[in-house]
């Protein structure tokens, strides 16, 4: 059976599904279109035409090699197609964006038919992804005095494909749509429980909020077919919980404008709002494609007389509404005044100066931010090879220097690693910067759509700047159904080859691994400068400063090695009194948030880093902070380590990575050997003074600092949902902290679960220590709600294994994975026992394991979104409420929450995970576990 038989099957299983034909990457099926046009009496012939010209993808598919080159036998008369002429041929080949398409080009411009040699040179000088090989082969012909290569190097020196662009309109009209009132997750946006279909973008796209908004956004573009559909988060931020590329892509397929019209279902430019603005990390994803974030402001807090907020019964401010966006409202953006008026412009209603930056501009004026960062690159070459001086056409870096102030510890970061700053300036917060990317990290839901972006802007090989690259497998290791099978194998054999570490290996030789992506990443940071992008929310690392990415700006650190963004502030945070010794480090997180909320009024980490002084504490634990801050809508997390400490963290990292070496991960380079030479090396440098550990300058300038006083810290805390608080806004964020006391040990708890990032082996000890406690005092213990146990890594499940307290698990357990025989179904139903779960994200992902509808969940994890972890039911709002693994535990074995004394006779003489400020009890931190 012919590829093109299969194809047509496909079509029609996929229009019972209301989808249409699925854009091909399979270079066999275009060889096969390809003859089928040939051959003029064909009856599939103008299908085939259609599926080349319409529905092929570009890059570095197979599919796209294919088209090139036949492409360039219509352009050099091997072939005549009177569908596609050689000048039809050239703007196909222009939409192709890079890799073979600009192979062909070159071929033809550099070649002896002076014809279409001018006409693919015209071509080429619209192009932007070029890599080396391609700028060798322009190079290599210029100095061998080709006409055509100095005319389309010229062309790059100024820059042509970036000048020649039409400008932004100065007006563009919008029309509103609210999404939803308060924080909207990107869960609404693209759903994790759809993860598995997000690089085929029209079937992902039907699973963005609901069928009836999505039909409310179609009316409203028929109503208004000159305006674009502004998406909103009334009383809220837009985007919060992650950078969910797909969420972006979806939001462009309903409301943005199409790429390419050779390239289905690949829309830029969308327009997303939110009352409190977009969150950090998603922001950043809405500018990779050319979008605009508008921060609406369009509730303020009523104020009294002497401007203090007026707080309603639950101490909460009022808020008063200045203008309103309710859905259909029209307003216009005037991108020259930078200004959001009313329909008419007669009204001012809120600045955009921050949404139209020079910066944000020129991704929108070029149709996405990797343009700009290929093109500058492209013109510094072409003013290289040609020895004129580099005249930028892009807007100046903006490059903010304080003349006696000191630097903070994300400041330093960025100082050291900046690229194509202005040599021996110092750079502060607000400048934007260009920096070398030292650790990346893939994970497994949005590692195909990275991988598609690898391949549209024609990368092929890891850039060989980057330190450690990892491919993880931990977002689909709970269950091995068909959709994994299909998926994971393929990424990570793409993966393997672009360069990565991969989880699973393509050839088998070592066991799959499903270890949660961000603990890999912190055990592979060997260095306390180093600069991380993950492709996952939770990329918060304790050594470094790390940011969880889109999968187009990982995809973007993978082929150049570098990232462009502006030094953010920082909020310092200081801990002063003693830690009770029956609470738990996560407490103290949880505590962070309420006292800041409390000592500030407003969340002033939002979109800023959080330089926590760690001090003592160790890299696993100190990451239960930094994860956590990604809750805090932080843009990222940095801990200030003594030296002895990030020395002991180091050689911990160092261990972790020669395991991965002896179970066979590392790759053709050695690039796990070059980790622990880094380490080594930054070992050295502590331990001689050459550079201590990284530490702020006394003279550095903070947005704002907290202190945290663990003398408050009196009792277990939980981070609750809220899921019936009359004001929708203040529904599933973070901000309601509440001691155990609140609950009067009557909340029930219908499942608990410990695992995702936020633990480490000291607490899968803790619940192991727990066991034999209450064994010892009870004879047995008896759960009255399930408990689901997944560690994050298989190193923590063989050393509990070593150590005997995997024993005491499997003794309790109802069910244990067994890698053998992975789980081919999510389970959808749960018993009231232990279940010892693969590592891997498990609940906290919610894309294949979920809780029942309606449960109420206690849990480590870091999500409470609504429908993370567990969805609503038709009578009960689905709950996940967020505590440490002491708390998770006891409640699971009640079904309810404990009261304090049942608490601390649980915990009585257990080593939790304990903290101490580093400057009164220097080392004292130090966790038994390790």
């Amino acid at each position: 059976m012919s590829q093109y038989s299969d194809y047509l099957d496909e079509i029609e299983t996929r229009k019972e599904q209301g989808l249409s034909p699925k854009p091909i990457d399979d270079g066999a099926l275009v060889k096969e279109i390809i003859e089928q046009i040939k051959d003029a009496d064909h009856p599939h012939r103008a299908d085939s035409l259609h599926y080349l010209i319409y529905n092929t993808l570009p890059g570095t598919t197979s599919a796209a090699g294919e088209k090139a080159q036949f492409l360039k036998a219509i352009i050099v008369g091997d072939v005549v197609v009177e569908e596609i002429t050689p000048t039809f041929a050239f703007e196909l080949l222009s939409h192709m964006k890079g890799g073979p398409s600009v192979e062909v080009l070159l071929d033809v411009a550099l070649g002896e038919d002076q014809d279409t040699a001018v006409q693919a040179g015209e071509v080429l000088k619209t192009q932007v992804f070029l890599y080396e090989a391609d700028t060798e082969r322009l190079k290599k012909a210029y100095n061998a005095g080709n006409k055509v290569a100095a005319e389309i190097l010229e062309s790059y020196s100024n820059a042509e494909f970036f000048t020649k662009l039409p400008d932004l309109d100065e007006e563009i009209k919008v029309v509103t749509y609210i999404a939803a009132e308060g924080d909207i997750s990107t869960d609404l946006l693209s759903p994790g429980n759809q993860a598995h279909s997000r690089s085929d973008r029209e079937l992902h796209g039907k699973c963005m909020i609901s069928e009836a908004a999505q039909k409310e956004i179609e009316a409203l573009k028929i109503q208004h077919p000159d305006k674009r559909v502004m998406l909103i988060a009334e009383k809220g931020t837009m985007g919060v919980g992650s950078s969910r590329m797909s969420g972006v892509n979806n939001v462009a397929l309903w409301t943005g404008k199409q790429a390419s019209p050779y390239v289905p279902f690949v829309n830029f430019a969308p327009v997303v709002a939110g009352t409190n603005g977009i969150s950090p990390i998603f922001l950043t994803t809405v500018g990779v494609t050319g979008g605009i974030g508008v921060d609406l402001k369009n509730w303020i807090k009523k104020v009294d007389e002497d401007g203090n907020p007026i707080l309603n019964n639950d101490g909460n401010p009022i808020l008063e509404q200045r203008y309103s966006v309710e859905t259909g409202t029209v307003l216009t953006i005037n991108t020259k005044e930078k200004k959001l008026y009313s329909a008419d412009g007669s009204e001012e209603l809120v600045d955009m100066a921050g949404s139209f930056t020079p910066q944000k501009m020129e991704f929108m004026k070029a149709g996405g931010s990797y343009a700009i960062v290929f093109g500058k690159k492209l013109q510094t070459f072409a003013c290289e090879t040609l020895g004129v001086e580099l005249k930028s056409a892009f807007a100046p870096s903006k490059e903010i220097s304080h003349e006696d102030q000191g630097l903070t510890a994300v400041e330093k970061i960025f100082n050291a690693n900046a690229r194509g700053s202005t040599p021996g300036k110092t750079l502060h917060a607000g400048s934007d910067a260009r920096v070398k990317v030292n650790i990346v990290g893939s994970q497994d839901t949005t590692g195909l759509m990275t991988s598609q972006e690898l391949e549209a802007m024609a990368a092929t090989v890891l850039s060989p700047s980057v330190d450690g690259a990892y491919q993880s497998g931990c977002h689909t290791a709970s269950v091995w159904d068909l959709k994994a099978q299909a998926n994971t194998p393929r990424l990570m054999a793409f993966m393997h080859k672009f360069g990565l570490i991969t989880a699973r290996d393509p050839k088998g030789v070592y066991h799959s691994m499903t270890d949660v992506i961000h603990k890999v990443l912190n055990d592979i940071t060997v260095d306390d400068w180093a600069i991380i992008i993950g492709g996952d929310s939770h990329t918060r690392m304790s050594k470094g400063v790390a940011f969880g990415a889109d999968s187009g700006t990982v995809a973007l650190a993978l082929a150049t090695g570098e990232a462009t963004m502006p030094i953010p502030e920082s909020v310092k945070v200081t801990f002063k009194g003693e830690m009770a010794p029956h609470m738990d480090f996560r407490d103290v997180v949880h505590a962070t948030q309420a006292q800041m909320l409390a000592q500030h009024g407003d969340n002033v980490f939002q979109g800023r880093i959080i330089e926590v002084h760690i001090g003592t504490l160790l890299a696993d634990q100190a990451f239960t902070f930094t994860d956590w801050t990604a809750e805090m809508k932080a843009k990222a997390s940095i801990c200030i380590s003594n030296d002895d400490t990030l020395i002991e963290s180091l050689e911990i990292a160092k261990s972790r990575i020669q395991i991965m070496i002896d179970k066979g991960m590392d790759n053709e380079v050695q690039m796990l050997k070059g980790l622990i030479d880094i380490a080594d090396k930054r070992i050295a440098e502590i331990r001689s003074g050459e550079k201590p550990a990284l530490r702020p300058d006394d003279n550095a300038e903070y947005f704002a600092e907290v202190v945290v006083d663990l003398d408050q810290i009196v009792e277990p805390m939980i981070a609750d949902p809220d899921v019936n608080n009359a004001d929708v806004s203040k529904r599933y964020t973070h901000d309601t902290i509440r001691p155990i006391s609140y609950y009067g040990a009557e909340k029930k708890v219908d499942l608990g679960f410990v695992g995702s990032c936020m633990v480490h082996k000291g607490d899968i000890k803790i619940v192991a220590q727990m066991l034999r406690n209450l064994e010892e005092e009870y004879g047995k213990v008896e759960f009255k709600a399930p408990l689901v146990v997944a560690a994050p890594t298989y190193n923590i499940v063989d050393e509990l294994k070593e150590e005997g307290d995997w024993a005491i698990l499997q003794k309790y357990s109802g069910f244990e994975f067994d890698d053998l025989f992975p789980k081919q179904n999510a389970r959808t139903e749960y018993e009231n026992i232990l279940y010892l779960e693969r590592p891997g994200c498990n609940l906290c992902m919610g894309n294949q394991e979920k809780a029942a509808k309606g449960d109420t969940v206690l849990a480590t994890s870091t999500r409470l979104f609504q429908g993370r972890v567990v969805a609503d039911s038709a009578t009960k709002k689905g709950e996940s409420l967020l505590g440490s693994t002491p708390v998770v535990v006891l409640s699971a074995i009640l079904g309810r929450t404990p009261t304090m004394e049942e608490y601390k006779v649980a915990v009585e003489g257990i080593d939790l995970t304990k903290f101490a400020p580093p400057m009164e009890v220097p080392g004292t931190s130090r966790s038994v576990h390790f």
